[in-house]
């Protein structure tokens, strides 16, 4: 028992430091500035999809057999490796490996050097970034022992400071629908995506350490999981009080980077402001080498004529070229691809989680499909494209006012789904759930 008590600390802090992406720490501060005195229901949006679905999903992809492709071929077997492919591309070049190095340059390196140009900065931070990734350097993993901690007791000195004496007064409070649109920032997290990603890491731990069993495996991934929860809600819960509480010194249109300097600054002075930085950057170049190695794992595992040296250079040399467009114009083209894959995400979670009665493809396909009918019509609005007869009829669908039109036709997708199982001719063949992680032995 203490064993096992000691080995589900362990890996709950290792997920946490896993989710603790340095690049999310800007999301939160920003809702709260919008929010403003309602920041707490725009919390609960924001740590549904942040902390909630992330946890979810880590259990739902060990119940599915590991990985994110297990959890797509429920669907069927082309859509587990676009899925696979969709997500890894991402949590890598499209989106979460620019944003760390634009994240590292505007919290650590523009408030400091003002005139260091990005561009440089991107060729030194990838740079170095294939260096480690390269070499599988253990340099990486010791340096992120204590990176975490140096990250966590910088961000705790600011959110303790914020709240013993406020930066300002919480105003504003006319955001319309403010937990639908904490719950659409926290896509930008993309954790419940990475989720997805890293129960084949934290599974392979698991049965490193003796737990071959999948109940065992499901159970301890459960408790990590809230672990790092906890954790998560406490920096996030309070990165959004000092965004609220900065309501009334900032307007919407501020970045969101500067927002959290002049927070640091503002309650520490200049101390906060280099430590949150440097905290910040390091965090950042770790989290692009691990995400780089990631990636080239992957696509070179797809295919023999593919090098792991081959996808790593590819992957730092575009994410190298797209940081440089900044943190801002990065979140907005992530927005619209995030709307369209969350929603069919969440649905393959929560249906996952469920199986038994719902466990049949054409449950799958039929939620997928309603996820898709609302997300994508969503998602080319937002990227400006003329669909305003398409977004016409979302409008009309219930809870698309706040930001959940998805929520019925899922549900209604899977529901015939279901009917066509029940009332279809021949005898439905159920979705195999397997009992142990491959290569795993019943304990």
């Amino acid at each position: 028992m203490q064993k096992t008590n000691r080995d589900v600390i362990v890996v709950g802090v290792a997920l946490f430091a896993m989710f603790f992406g340095a690049g999310n720490l800007i999301f939160p501060p920003y809702m709260g500035l919008l929010a403003g005195v309602d920041w707490r229901w725009a919390l609960l949006g924001f740590l549904i999809t942040g902390i909630g679905m992330p946890l979810l999903g880590i259990m739902a992809a060990a119940r599915a057999g590991g990985t994110v492709e297990h959890m797509g071929r429920r669907v069927g077997p082309w859509f587990g490796r676009l899925l696979g492919i969709v997500i890894i591309l991402a949590i890598g070049p499209l989106l979460a490996i620019p944003r760390t190095c634009a994240t590292a340059f505007e919290l650590g390196m523009r408030p400091n050097f003002p005139d260091f140009p990005i561009a440089l900065f991107s060729a030194i931070f990838f740079a170095i970034t294939l260096w480690l990734g390269l070499n599988r350097s253990q340099v990486v993993d010791k340096i992120g022992k204590f990176l975490t901690p140096f990250l966590v007791i910088t961000l705790a000195w600011i959110i303790i400071k914020g709240i013993l004496t406020p930066f300002g007064e919480i105003t504003g409070g006319e955001l319309a629908g403010p937990t639908g649109r904490g719950f659409r920032e926290g896509y930008q997290t993309m954790d419940a995506l990475a989720s997805l990603v890293f129960a084949q890491i934290i599974i392979a731990a698991l049965v490193f350490k003796g737990y071959g069993n999948l109940r065992n495996q499901i159970k301890m991934t459960s408790i990590a999981g809230l672990i790092a929860a906890l954790g998560l809600g406490v920096v996030y819960g309070g990165l959004m009080y000092l965004g609220a509480t900065a309501s009334s010194a900032f307007t919407p249109e501020v970045e969101r980077t500067d927002l959290l300097i002049a927070i640091a600054e503002g309650l520490l002075g200049s101390t906060g402001k280099v430590a949150l930085g440097l905290a910040v950057s390091l965090a950042c170049l770790t989290t692009a080498i691990g995400l780089t190695a990631t990636v080239a794992d992957y696509f070179s595992g797809m295919s023999k004529n593919v090098t792991y040296r081959f996808v790593a250079v590819a992957t730092v040399v575009f994410s190298g070229i797209f940081a440089t467009v900044g943190v801002t114009t990065i979140v907005n083209v992530a927005y619209p691809l995030l709307v369209t894959v969350y929603p069919v995400a969440i649905a393959l979670i929560i249906l996952t989680l469920i199986g038994g009665p719902l466990a049949f493809r054409p449950v799958y396909i039929g939620a997928v499909t309603g996820a898709l009918v609302t997300s994508i019509p969503e998602a080319l609005d937002i990227t400006g494209l003329p669909v305003a007869f398409l977004m016409n009829l979302v409008d009309v669908i219930p809870f698309a006012a706040a930001g959940f039109a998805w929520i019925l036709p899922t549900v209604l997708g899977a529901t015939i789904g279901l009917a066509i199982v029940k009332f279809g001719s021949g005898e439905a063949k159920k979705i195999d759930t397997p009992t142990a992680a491959k290569g795993d032995q019943e304990e």
